[in-house]
């Protein structure tokens, strides 16, 4: 391509370029990685799942707004921990969400390590309808140690929730 001539459409990759060069439409849309609560594991999940945007917590949580405009077109994930208060937190956010005429692709239980009680449990069933995949993270020990989640090694289980959510996303499983 020369200076001054029209650009090739953003779907289709450059004449001019390198054969290996995929479109723009090629590549996989960024996800929203929003936490029913503090320490939901939010953070840790937008960096295992990149490129993800990290929304923190809802604020406030009795009665959490929906971040529609950063959320337009990229796929939403909630995240909570599998307890009767999270589950709790959970049904606000997915509430809110919904509410405001959006969709939760997935709602992410991130276990702490404990079983979930079954109070937890059944709210989190109640949820199914309304999102698009409920998917329970693994509790991975190395996250107590490390200070950084990106260098930890995930065990078979927490590497198959992943897929579980790249693909509810739209996305294509991770390859090994």
């Amino acid at each position: 391509m020369r200076i001054g001539e029209p650009q090739p459409p953003p779907d289709e990759p450059d004449p001019d370029g390198p054969a290996w060069l995929l479109s723009k439409a090629w590549q996989r849309a960024e996800l929203v990685v929003w936490g029913a609560h503090g320490g939901a594991g939010a953070t840790t999940l937008a960096t295992w799942l990149q490129p993800a945007w990290d929304m923190g917590p809802v604020w406030p949580a009795a009665h959490p707004r929906y971040p529609a405009p950063v959320t337009a077109g990229r796929p939403l994930i909630i995240t909570c921990r599998p307890t009767a208060w999270s589950a709790r937190a959970a049904t606000a956010a997915v509430a809110a969400v919904t509410r405001a005429g959006g969709r939760v692709a997935v709602l992410a239980i991130t276990s702490d390590g404990w079983p979930e009680p079954p109070a937890a449990t059944t709210r989190f069933r109640l949820l199914e309808p309304q999102v698009g995949a409920v998917v329970r993270i693994p509790f991975v020990p190395g996250l107590r140690l490390a200070d950084d989640p990106a260098t930890v090694a995930l065990p078979r289980r927490a590497l198959r929730a992943l897929d579980q959510i790249r693909v509810a996303t739209g996305g294509s499983p991770h390859i090994r």
